[in-house]
């Protein structure tokens, strides 16, 4: 299977990475500056289940794409989705399956509308993941699961084959036969996460120390509440894993947006936080609105800094 990563930043770089290690056929569709730091230093990944080396990993860029691919893996952030959509056109061919790995649900509107909804998978990845400035990546925590499936439900042979090609390359690989369950229970725990962490700027267990544990329930319930809104309530053992999880005494967990608005970097907030709200119809979601315009106040402020 001819597999073709877009991105070799913390996630295409992780899970792409880690298939290269594997033997897998693997190209990596990136920047002439990213390809060139590729060339020279090769990828390099640390982590808990064991660091890895790519010496000579295989890229291309985007003016180079000629054929289409059996399998598009798409890691971008949500900002940059259209360019990436236009990046992987030439290797969308019709019988190529793409599986993107962002947060959120708008990119799936997205990808439908140029490649038509046959082609499109479910995905969605678990995995605290760092790029740093020499282009290595930190695998900062144990989890590291990718799960996809086809968005209609059910399985495929289509969605057997990925799984297959995906087992044994040194990651979890999950084939779900209801993947939008996965996606939405992913964004829950993301945007709740990520509000109360870039809120506080500060980890979980610095907020429950400080006496934040109802703050936190009362954000889980708001971004919940979306999701049943949507037809897609958390399973009771997912919102369970959730709350333990933002809820945990002396945690050092934050999630990317925090780490993003430390670094002065660009956030998903209009992706995460953003398209949840639109969602939400007339349910009360006064907290989750305060995140949304705190981390935007951040990005006009870094807007104007910056110009």
């Amino acid at each position: 299977m001819r597999i073709l990563v877009l991105g070799a930043g913390a996630i295409g770089g992780y899970f792409g990475g880690r298939l290269a290690a594997a033997g897998r056929d693997v190209t990596f569709l990136v920047r002439p500056a990213r390809a060139a730091l590729l060339a020279q230093n090769g990828l390099h990944v640390r982590s808990p289940h064991g660091d890895f080396a790519v010496a000579a990993p295989t890229t291309v860029t985007a003016d180079a794409v000629r054929d289409p691919y059996d399998l598009v893996i798409l890691g971008a952030k949500g900002y940059d989705l259209d360019s990436a959509v236009d990046a992987i056109a030439p290797a969308v061919g019709p019988d190529t399956a793409v599986l993107p790995l962002l947060n959120g649900m708008r990119h799936i509107d997205v990808l439908d509308d140029r490649f038509g909804p046959e082609a499109v998978l479910g995905g969605t990845c678990l995995a605290p993941l760092v790029l740093r400035a020499d282009g290595s990546i930190d695998h900062l925590g144990e989890p590291h699961t990718l799960t996809h499936g086809e968005l209609k439900g059910g399985t495929s042979a289509r969605s057997s084959a990925i799984q297959e090609e995906l087992t044994g390359a040194g990651f979890d690989a999950v084939e779900s036969a209801d993947i939008l369950q996965d996606m939405w229970e992913k964004w829950v725990f993301l945007a709740s996460a990520a509000g109360i962490t870039s809120l506080m700027r500060a980890p979980v267990g610095d907020i429950v120390a400080a006496g934040g544990t109802a703050l936190v329930e009362q954000l889980i319930a708001e971004v919940a509440g979306i999701a049943e809104e949507q037809g897609r309530p958390p399973r009771a053992a997912a919102l369970a894993q959730t709350r333990a999880g933002l809820t945990a005494p002396g945690s050092p967990m934050t999630a990317s947006m925090m780490r993003d608005i430390d670094a002065g970097h660009r956030t998903e907030v209009d992706h995460i936080i953003g398209d949840l709200l639109a969602r939400a119809g007339d349910r009360p979601v006064d907290l989750l609105r305060t995140v949304f315009v705190h981390v935007k106040t951040y990005e006009a402020r870094r807007e104007r800094e910056a110009g």
